[in-house]
């Protein structure tokens, strides 16, 4: 399921909505976690999981083509972990 097909559900779960005001709800709310989780590290959404942002270290790897090692740079990276009610919804 893609933006779209979300954008479709929720004009058709909110009467009176159009799809352009959908899809800028929808674009605000991805808006506020990308912050959250950047700003803060965590944002909890009760009943469907969180996001918190983690730090991958740098470690060393190889160029698949030559074998020659390189080192990968360290990063941040965002991690979901599914709510207790979402995985009980798709069991």
């Amino acid at each position: 399921m893609g933006k779209s097909e979300i954008v479709d559900a929720i004009v058709a779960n909110v009467e009176g909505l159009t799809k352009k005001q959908a899809g800028e709800a929808f674009d605000a709310v991805v808006g506020a976690i990308s912050e959250g989780v950047k700003g803060e590290g965590r944002v909890a959404l009760p009943g469907f999981g969180s996001f918190t942002k983690a730090n991958r270290p740098s470690r060393e790897g190889r160029n698949p083509s030559t074998g020659q090692k390189i080192t990968i740079a360290a990063k941040n990276v965002v991690k979901f972990k599914a709510g207790k009610a979402l995985n009980d919804s798709i069991n």
